[in-house]
């Protein structure tokens, strides 16, 4: 069995795209309105965003970090 890269799909914009776009279908098959449906796939996309940054930033930070104690690479 293949191990899964969570990190990589994380930061998959492919991966958030369908999920904004399953979660905007399932509102609007559900009876909800367009523009609740938009409103969530914009939340959705945002949060992405925000996931996106946090991840990359910490790998970024981890890749910095000399491993010698003394704080080289931290801001």
């Amino acid at each position: 069995m293949k191990k899964i890269d969570w990190i990589r799909k994380l930061t998959s914009r492919k991966f958030w795209l369908s999920v904004a776009s399953f979660a905007s279908m399932l509102i609007i098959a559900l009876g909800g309105a367009e523009a609740t449906a938009t409103q969530v796939t914009g939340l959705i996309m945002a949060g992405a965003t925000v996931i996106g940054y946090v991840i990359g930033e910490g790998l970024a930070d981890a890749g910095n970090t000399s491993g010698d104690g003394t704080g080289a690479g931290e801001e």
